[in-house]
């Protein structure tokens, strides 16, 4: 199984959709809580929607069970709270969930999608990671 992950900041519409289309993603999956927010005016959910079936050929998805709360971010965000600390908030929401039940099948192909420009201090990897870690059989690619 093949799970990529995506973030639109610091991306422009063409670099966005055209990572998505030379991956070969099959749909794209946002895990963020809040999918009509202003950072990317591309981005909002009903624009993502279209965009993403008429640039790329492929569906889109809200997925807010595969985010944190807003409490947890707003710790981290707002109140300047450690990385540590969040991802381990953001862990064991994600083990709380059962997460690891949703449909597979329905994210094989699949990018995460949230607004963090890297992976490395984003929740969409540690998604990725956790169910690579229930699942085993994850080949996890951050575009």
């Amino acid at each position: 199984m093949k799970l990529f992950t995506l973030g639109f900041t610091k991306k422009t519409a063409e670099a966005f959709f055209s990572k998505l289309k030379k991956a070969g993603v099959k749909k794209l999956v946002d895990v963020r809580l809040n999918n009509v927010s202003q950072l990317a005016g591309f981005t909002k959910r009903d624009d993502l929607r279209y965009f993403s079936k008429e640039i790329c050929g492929i569906d889109y998805q809200h997925l807010p069970q595969l985010a944190p709360t807003q409490d947890i971010l707003d710790d981290y965000k707002k109140s300047g709270g450690a990385w540590s600390v969040y991802e381990q908030k953001f862990l064991d929401l994600m083990a709380k969930r059962q997460i690891e039940k949703i449909d597979k099948k329905s994210l094989d192909g699949g990018c995460l999608l949230c607004s963090e420009d890297k992976p490395h201090h984003c929740h969409r990897r540690l998604v990725a990671e956790y169910l690579k870690d229930k699942w085993t059989d994850v080949e996890v690619e951050h575009l």
